[in-house]
């Protein structure tokens, strides 16, 4: 077999260190799952929500794609593979909450960021990031000069924005907003600090969330 000699080392430990205490947990899930929070975050191998959440197996049913977007609803084409996840999530899972998690020093939001002054990004990466186009020529277009690390760091929590957004497009999660039983989240992760801010829905303001000592 032809393993790559880091995952076959992890793996090893996985079962050495790690199964007995988790065996029971494992048994637990085998048959179902049922996370009670979705999680849409990035294919930034930086960035792992269960990590971040200190989740274990089995607590969040996570989608990662470039930039943590979420496309509008729409029925054409055949390739809608985060719009499958979120639809058996929603309907399938019965989750409880949608968390759109963007990140600081998003390879996908710099790409956006270069596609407006016409570089080439990826034959699939470029139609990907158009989905905030909007967004992003906005920003571009404020008057007087903006800092660029500012600029990234105000694109990436637009998208995040723009991903909520988009998520009610789709009619069973909007329904299952309406009825109470789904709720809708935004936040973002700085990679550099390990800190992890809250969208505030009503002012529109990612707020630092704190750490408080339990002990």
């Amino acid at each position: 077999m032809n393993i790559p000699p880091d995952l076959i080392v992890g793996y090893r430990r996985f079962r050495e260190e790690n199964l007995d205490r988790r065996a029971g947990r494992y048994r637990s899930i085998a048959r179902a799952q049922n996370p009670r929070t979705m999680v849409i975050g990035c294919a930034d191998s930086r960035v792992d929500p269960a990590t971040i959440f200190s989740a274990a197996t089995g607590e969040l049913f996570v989608v990662r794609n470039i930039a943590a977007l979420v496309p509008p609803f729409e029925e054409t084409g055949s390739c809608h593979g985060t719009s499958a996840a979120i639809e058996f999530a929603v309907v399938a899972l019965n989750v409880e909450n949608i968390v759109v998690l963007g990140h600081g020093m998003c390879g996908g939001i710099a790409a956006a960021l270069l596609s407006a002054k016409g570089q080439a990004i990826g034959r699939f990466i470029e139609p990907w990031v158009e989905l905030i186009a909007g967004s992003r020529d906005e920003l571009l277009d404020r008057p007087g000069p903006m800092d660029p690390v500012a600029r990234q760091k105000a694109l990436e929590r637009m998208a995040v924005q723009d991903s909520l957004q988009n998520l009610t497009t789709f009619p069973f999660v909007r329904d299952a907003v309406d009825a109470g039983h789904l709720v809708l989240h935004g936040a973002w992760f700085s990679i550099a600090d390990a800190e992890l801010r809250w969208l505030d829905r009503d002012t529109g303001v990612f707020e630092q969330v704190e750490i408080r000592n339990t002990n």
